[in-house]
Formats: structure tokens, C-alpha cells, sequence
């Protein structure tokens, strides 16, 4: 996965550091149909790391006790074989799963309590760890090599981050400075109409990875709206609503220097048609 930073912008060259996410999935007794609302809850999941980069991803299934070494050892396997056909049943590409284990009932979880139908409960599960790649952006300093590597280089999940285009403390709008930068955006976009994209929102200097209030309606949607003016501009400009999507990603992914640049939207690939024409 590359990062093309657009338009002009000069950064250093700090590889970003490595970073985990878990998630845990819990089975009724017996079992290794995922329940419906823990289904639910990984589905979510699922669109979460489907915002980031990701190295790897591990899946380890669990057992509670009860039962024989060899029955939990394929039930545990079962629990993580199904866990890892729902991932891939949501475009989740099988090379970033690096292990699909089932443990049986080593590891288990103790927790201080004596009610035993409650350890159990927490050790009829799957682990899930996703790890993210260190990435180092690439920089490209002039509107043709831009076009360029729009044209011909971009793939599933790269990322345009656009850290020029910058927004008014508080706001969703655009800074005067930074109005060239999204009208060249414009312009390229909609020439490559084979190009699908998300358009994800960000901000800066808030707690807990928590959105920032929208200055004009006073709601913690500031991310979301960021995303949703850029979107509104690039159909208003002629891009196709059909090829874009917008989400809010709150302040979970800050670049660290001048916090201006955290007020910012990056493009995610989505789809390439092969249609290039």
C-alpha cells in the first residue's frame, strides 16, 4: 500500500510507528456459529480495519474447559475457521491473515470471580489481532508526476493523503490557501473515472480518539461533515456520486507535528475498473 501526498507538500521522512488492534468474538456453549450479535459487533470491526493499513492479522480460537483436549482442540478451530471465512467473505484479502489457530483450552482467562459459568462464558471466544504496516510516505512534488501516478500506479487501498488541503479551526470549510490544491484535485478525479474512492474527514487535538465539535451546528460530527464538504464540492465539480463515499475517522489516526495538518481528509481507494478509459 502507498501514501501519495499531493500537491506540492514536503514532510520528513519518520517511518510511522506499528500499532495493534484486538477484537474478541464469544460462542454460546458447544458452539462455533457466530452469535448474531456478536456477528454484529465484528462487522464493525471489520469496517474499522478496513480504514487503515494493515500488515497482518492473527485469529486464534479458544475453549472453556468442559470437554476433552481433542473436542476442544477442533472446536476451537472450527470457531476460528468461521471467523476467518466471514472476514473473507467481506473483502478482507486472505494474504493479510497470517495464522487461523485453534488453542483448545490452553490460556485461559481467570478472572476473580467464583461463578464458573462466567470464566467459561469468557473463554468460549476468538482473539482477534490486526497489526498495521509502518509506512513511509512517498512524495511527489508537481502536478504531472501526480497525474501520472493517479493514472498509473494507484491499486485497492492506497491512500492520497491531502495534508495541504487544510480546514478553518472548528469548521468544515477550507482555508483560502488551500482552494488551488482542491480544485486541482477536481480536475484529476474526474478525468480518471475508473477511480473509486472513500473520502475520510479528520481532526485534530481532541481526547480519546473522539470527533471534534462542528462549530456551526455545535455537534461532535466535525470529521464527518469535513469529509461530506469535500464530497459535496467533487460532485458539484462533476465528479460522480457513484464512485465516492465519505466517513468521518475522528481523531484516531493524528500525524503528529503542527496539529493544522491533522485537520485534514485523505482519499482511500476503493476500486480500480479496468475500463481506464
Amino acid at each position: 500500500m502507498k501514501i501519495f501526498l499531493l500537491f506540492f507538500l514536503i514532510i520528513s521522512n519518520a517511518v510511522f510507528a506499528q500499532n495493534e488492534l484486538k477484537h474478541e468474538v464469544y460462542f454460546d456453549t458447544s458452539k462455533h456459529i457466530i452469535p448474531t450479535t456478536e456477528e454484529n459487533r465484528l462487522l464493525l470491526f471489520i469496517q474499522q480495519i478496513d480504514s487503515i493499513e494493515v500488515d497482518k492479522i492473527s485469529i486464534f480460537g479458544f475453549c472453556d474447559d468442559v470437554g476433552s483436549n481433542a473436542y476442544n482442540l477442533k472446536l476451537s478451530q472450527q470457531r476460528a475457521d468461521v471467523i476467518k471465512d466471514l472476514f473473507s467473505n467481506h473483502y478482507i484479502d486472505d494474504s493479510l491473515i497470517s495464522n487461523v489457530d485453534g488453542m483448545g483450552e490452553i490460556l485461559l482467562k481467570i478472572i476473580n470471580t467464583k461463578d464458573a459459568d462466567i470464566i467459561r462464558s469468557l473463554n468460549r471466544r476468538v482473539e482477534i489481532i490486526v497489526q498495521t504496516k509502518p509506512v513511509k510516505p512517498i512524495v511527489l512534488e508537481d502536478k504531472e508526476e501526480n497525474q501520472k501516478s493517479i493514472s498509473d500506479e494507484l491499486v485497492v487501498g492506497d491512500k492520497i493523503v491531502l495534508k495541504n488541503i487544510l480546514f478553518e479551526i472548528g469548521y468544515s470549510t477550507v482555508l483560502d490557501e488551500s482552494k488551488k490544491a482542491l480544485e486541482d484535485l477536481a480536475e484529476i478525479l474526474i478525468k480518471k473515472k475508473y477511480i473509486y474512492f472513500s473520502i475520510q474527514g479528520h481532526v485534530c487535538c481532541t481526547q480519546n480518539s473522539r470527533d471534534a465539535v462542528d462549530a456551526a451546528t455545535k455537534k461532535q460530527n466535525l470529521s464527518l461533515v469535513r469529509a461530506k464538504h469535500i464530497y459535496d464540492y467533487l460532485a458539484k465539480k462533476g465528479v460522480s456520486k457513484k464512485r465516492m463515499k465519505y466517513v468521518g475517522m475522528r481523531r484516531k489516526f493524528p500525524l503528529g507535528g503542527d496539529p493544522k495538518f491533522d485537520r485534514r481528509v485523505e482519499i482511500v481507494i476503493i476500486y480500480v475498473s479496468n475500463k481506464k478509459n
